[in-house]
Order: C-alpha cells, then structure tokens, then sequence
C-alpha cells in the first residue's frame, strides 16, 4: 500500500480541477497545468479532494499510485501558491543580472554567460549575488534552477561558484607546505 497515495489531495478554494479524455486539469489564479493520466491508476474529485486509486495490484500499478498523487499535488500548489528556488552566488567578481528577457552572469570566466530565460518561468536578482527563479510547475522550476547552477557548481577549496541557498558545501582542507 502506497503511504503516500492513500491521503487523498485537498483542493483549496480558488483552484479547479477536472478531467477530461484522460487529461486531469488544474486552474488557479496563477496559471494552468495539465497532467497526462497512466491507465493504471483512477483518479476521482469529490468534496473538494482529489482521490487516486490503483486498478490492480500489479507492481506499475502501485508505483503509479503514489507518483500520481505527488504530480497532482505538485500542480494544485503550483497553480495557487507557485514554487521558487533561490541561488546564491560566491566569489570574487561574480554577479548576476536580468537585463530584458536574459540572465547574465559573471561567473570568473573570460566571457559573460546569457542564459535565455524559458517561458513561463521568472527570474529576479534581488542583490548582484543571489539568483531566484519561480514558476507555477515545480519540476520546470528546479530544471532551470539547476542548469543556472551547471554554469560554476561550486568548488570545495573556497566554496566559490554557484548553489543553492540553503546547500552546505562540504570544505575541503588545502594542501600544506
């Protein structure tokens, strides 16, 4: 039995949620996002919840349970509260910027990196040295968080680079003399 799949999803007030040729739907105040339904789970909206059950007791079918329940609980957040991740920057020199519809860093290299920001996605930089992105789906949000982090992941000796806020880098001790 999925621990997870077995709580059904709550509905807040101002998101809807209906299914449609096997399409489940969710609309909130921020935005729209739709979800493809496996054939092997049934998803049913009563009262306010969203319920999903397995359709046999084959091992897909139980995988299937508890990642749908997680997928539709990823949307309804999204569509009402939205998803952020915040990136800082260490280093010295290094800065990032939004100028028009690109985020441009400066990341010690010879050369400026511009990363074109994907739709449905915005990014901010509240100070030169931190990064956030936001976004209504969750996995799009942490997939540009991550390709900002590619560009300089940050090293062990002096923690320079680019992470997460709140990532520990593990220090490592230099060589001595």
């Amino acid at each position: 039995m999925s621990r997870v799949g077995k709580y059904p999803v709550e509905v807040p007030s101002g998101v809807q949620v209906s299914i449609a040729d096997g399409v489940l739907t969710a609309k909130g105040k921020l935005g729209e996002l739709k979800l493809p339904l496996s054939h092997h789970v049934a998803v049913d909206i009563a009262d306010g919840k969203v319920a999903v059950k397995p359709n046999d007791t084959a091992a897909p079918a139980r995988m299937m349970w508890g990642t749908t329940r997680s997928l539709i609980a990823g949307m309804v957040k999204g569509v009402s509260e939205g998803f952020s991740k915040t990136l800082e920057i260490s280093g010295t020199g290094y800065r990032a910027a939004v100028q028009g519809s690109n985020l441009v860093m400066n990341l010690g290299y010879s050369h400026d990196i511009v990363y074109a920001i994907p739709a449905g996605i915005k990014i901010t930089t509240p100070r030169p040295t931190a990064v956030t992105v936001e976004g209504i789906d969750k996995q799009r949000v942490g997939q540009v968080a991550l390709d900002i982090r590619s560009f300089r992941k940050p090293e062990p000796y002096k923690g320079k680079g680019v992470r997460y806020e709140t990532e520990t880098i593990r220090r490592k001790e230099g060589k001595k003399k």
